[in-house]
């Protein structure tokens, strides 16, 4: 049974036609024709209701700002600018540089971009008209009690009929539900997203690299501090040998100076392992083999910028590549819908043929006499077992649902990874200041537990904790720098920096 609109229109037809202010100039071949078309669109056209509860539109509302206390930094966002100018570190940006003509991964997604734009191309080339040569030859002989046989033998046509012919065809599928150009569409949504997939591949190793950049510089300073608290307690040490000699302490006081010494002397191979690990990394991203990584460790102390402009959440569906690719591939997943529909319709195609044949290569060219020509429409639709169909269908709108739910996660996940990193910038420098201070606190302590212990009011315990202190302070400070340039180059990231 038709849908409602198909008996609406068949309706409509039966009252035209019959009408006797209008006649057609061929009523019987067009009603023919024209009965056909509308019983194969009533019969075929009816397309089957999705029964599924997650059906509605799209979720596109961000809130209005990143919290409260982040409001002041919402003027503009710092994924505007260029990596260049966010990093103002010259041996980075050479990595960073090299990383981009050079990083395999992208050019992975480089070949994905030229497979997509392949599809476009194979898609448009299905709604356009479609001519080809034929050439052929060949030998016939039929049998000799047959009808055609007979007839043949009255004739005098040979008994083996050779057969040479060459010509043109022509065939085009008209789009009468746009369901080719839709499709046509679909793979151009999908090549925009493809490249919206390489510029976030671009932002990941940006961040990736920085970060690196910065855990390398990191260890560099760790080490040096490492080596330089070595070198005190060596000192140390040797004052408590000479303690020792003047009876002032014990062999288990040397005992203990000594094992600390050579605890922290086996860490030098734990920082000089992670050195050696994050320049193989470094290497790996910048695509090349193993080598030393340039840099200037000097430059991990310098001041860090005071804000870092967050901008708006609505600037976020501009600027993040991967909700841009979100919302394209959502696009897409639309229009297959609309794809999958129109098969459900039938569809018009023309065919067409010119040339000649003969089975004498003599005459072959002979015009008219070996000319042939032809022209043809079909129209074809599906009447019965539609199940194929009705599973692309199915398909396609489950389709559209996964991609609005992974285009609504995604803003999601956008707002919440930079609401993250701009408390964690804030929370990172408070940390350090305090962090700073104890340095300097456990640094006075040092000098005081030494005067002490030299006019023995203090034992050598408290000297060795106040040093282990110090140093674990010392180590930690530099740590939460790195954090706070993790963070902000993360937040930079976030906010969808560094594809521009």
């Amino acid at each position: 049974m038709p849908c409602a609109p198909y008996t609406r229109f068949v309706d409509a037809f039966e009252r035209r036609s019959a009408s006797p202010r209008r006649r057609s100039p061929a009523p019987g071949f067009l009603a023919s024709l024209t009965s056909v078309l509308l019983l194969l669109t009533a019969s075929s056209g009816c397309v089957p209701a999705v029964s599924n509860d997650y059906l509605r539109d799209t979720n596109r509302d961000v809130p209005d700002d990143f919290g409260a206390a982040l409001a002041a930094s919402a003027e503009s966002s710092a994924a505007a600018q260029q990596w260049q100018d966010f990093f103002d570190e010259p041996d980075l940006a050479m990595l960073i540089e090299s990383a981009l003509e050079n990083n395999q991964e992208l050019n992975i997604r480089v070949q994905e971009i030229l497979i997509a734009q392949y599809e476009i191309l194979a898609r448009t080339g299905e709604y356009l008209p479609m001519v080809g040569a034929t050439a052929g030859v060949g030998v016939e002989k039929v049998g000799e009690t047959t009808s055609q046989g007979v007839s043949d033998e009255v004739n005098g046509v040979p008994e083996h009929l050779k057969d040479f012919r060459f010509g043109f065809t022509a065939s085009w599928e008209v789009d009468i539900w746009r369901k080719l150009r839709n499709a046509a569409k679909s793979a151009t949504f999908r090549y925009f997203a493809t490249v919206e997939g390489r510029n976030f591949i671009v932002t990941q190793l940006v961040a990736e690299i920085a970060s690196s950049y910065y855990e390398l510089m990191a260890y560099d300073r760790q080490l040096d501090v490492l080596k330089r608290n070595i070198e005190l307690q060596q000192n140390a040490l040797e004052l408590v040998r000479f303690e020792k000699q003047a009876a002032r302490e014990t062999e288990l006081a040397v005992q203990r100076f000594e094992a600390e010494v050579l605890k922290n002397q086996s860490r030098q191979y734990d920082f000089e392992q992670r050195i050696i690990a994050t320049e193989n990394r470094i290497n790996f991203l910048v695509g090349r083999f193993p080598q030393p990584i340039a840099r200037d460790s000097d430059r991990f102390d310098l001041p860090l910028p005071e804000v870092v402009r967050s901008g708006v959440p609505a600037q976020l569906l501009d600027n993040r590549p991967d909700v841009k690719q979100a919302e394209l591939q959502l696009a897409a997943s639309e229009l297959d819908v609309e794809v999958a529909k129109a098969r459900f319709r039938p569809s018009l195609s023309i065919e067409a043929g010119l040339g000649y044949e003969s089975y004498e290569l003599d005459h072959l060219v002979d015009t008219p006499e070996s000319l042939f020509y032809g022209l043809g429409a079909g129209l074809m639709a599906p009447l019965l077992n539609r199940r194929g169909i009705k599973a692309e269908y199915f398909a396609a709108n489950a389709e559209q649902v996964k991609a609005m739910v992974g285009y609504e996660q995604t803003v999601l996940r956008a707002f919440v990874e930079v609401a993250t990193q701009l408390a964690q910038i804030e929370n990172l420098q408070k940390r350090y200041e305090l962090e700073a201070r104890q340095v300097e606190v456990l640094a006075q302590a040092i000098d005081v537990s030494n005067v002490l212990f030299q006019s023995a009011r203090a034992d050598y315990v408290e000297v060795l904790l106040t040093r282990r202190d110090s140093l674990d302070a010392q180590m930690e400070l530099i740590e939460t720098r790195l954090n706070q340039k993790h963070a902000i180059v993360h937040v930079y990231q976030a906010l969808g920096g560094g594809w521009r």
